[in-house]
């Protein structure tokens, strides 16, 4: 029988509660239709407009090959725009967006933090972050070099 590693078992945790709260969020946000990867693009667009597709890439949790597909539907639904500035093309919110982030970031904001207050009390929280952003930092920095 293979034992695994603790760092492979916290891997695996993190995968887990990610996996599961993201089905949670979808089906929480089902009552804005809007998927859990759709929010995570429109947030991250309303934080860094103008932002290229590149850089939202590298920011969202969607691959590269699906980000092209979502900004698609994005703005089909009518939430973004992009313009092309000769090679890059640059992404903004447009009204519409604007009221769809207004009408559901703080709905979401509040069922994330449900979920964490419901287990963790406000010192496990801060620790948990601190090494999760320790965690991520290292992974960056991997990505980086």
């Amino acid at each position: 029988m293979r034992k695994n590693t603790l760092g492979s078992l916290i891997w695996l945790r993190i995968a887990r509660f990610t996996h599961q709260s993201n089905l949670l969020s979808n089906e929480f946000l089902k009552q804005f239709d809007i998927t859990t990867a759709q929010f995570d693009v429109l947030n991250q667009v309303s934080t860094y407009q103008p932002i290229t597709q590149s850089q939202l890439a590298t920011k969202v949790t969607v691959s590269e090959g699906g980000i092209s597909r979502m900004l698609t539907r994005l703005e089909q639904e009518g939430y973004i725009q992009r313009k092309q500035d000769w090679k890059t093309k640059w992404i903004t919110l447009t009204s519409k967006g604007e009221d769809k982030m207004h009408e559901v970031f703080e709905h979401q904001l509040t069922f994330q933090t449900s979920i964490v207050n419901e287990c963790l009390t406000e010192d496990e929280q801060k620790t948990l972050y601190m090494l999760l952003t320790k965690l991520q930092k290292n992974t960056e920095n991997k990505m980086d070099n």
